[in-house]
């Protein structure tokens, strides 16, 4: 068995997760982000996870497109927010976020957000092994790249 394969996502996923309405400005969000320093805050509507705000949504939606940060992060959130559950494996997780072009992901229990997985987290599983299962992961996603 590879260096990853049997773990779950309970078991790499960072239970630091901040939260914003989604009537809070987009500087507020980034404020409560730094301050938790942290790349990424869940947004929510009425207490429930509906999308999340990541520091690539900072580059791609409000710095590149001069928003103003006075604007409401409802409007410039990633959504729907795509949530996976505690115990799916990280190959399951690393194969989602490759497949949706992501880098993290929020992790969800019972309706509530539990925790994030980033694609650093898959890195440093990953790295755990020998240079020899490091060769054997880099050919396994070499060759289903291949195959697409």
């Amino acid at each position: 068995m590879m260096e990853g394969e049997g773990h779950l996502v309970s078991d790499i996923m960072k239970k630091k997760i901040i939260s914003i309405d989604e009537s809070e400005t987009i500087k507020k969000a980034a404020s409560m982000m730094n301050e938790a320093e942290i790349g990424s805050i869940i947004i929510t509507k009425d207490n429930i996870p509906v999308g999340i705000l990541t520091e690539r949504d900072f580059v791609t939606k409000i710095a590149s497109k001069d928003i103003s940060l006075s604007v409401p992060v409802s409007q410039v959130m990633t959504h729907p927010l795509l949530v996976i559950a505690p115990n799916q494996t990280v190959w399951e997780v690393a194969e989602i976020m490759r497949n949706m072009g992501i880098h993290r992901v929020a992790v969800q229990e019972g309706g509530k957000i539990i925790g994030m997985v980033t694609t650093t987290d898959l890195v440093k599983i990953v790295s755990i092994g020998s240079d020899s299962n490091l060769h054997k992961i880099a050919d396994l996603i070499f060759s289903r790249q291949e195959k697409q």
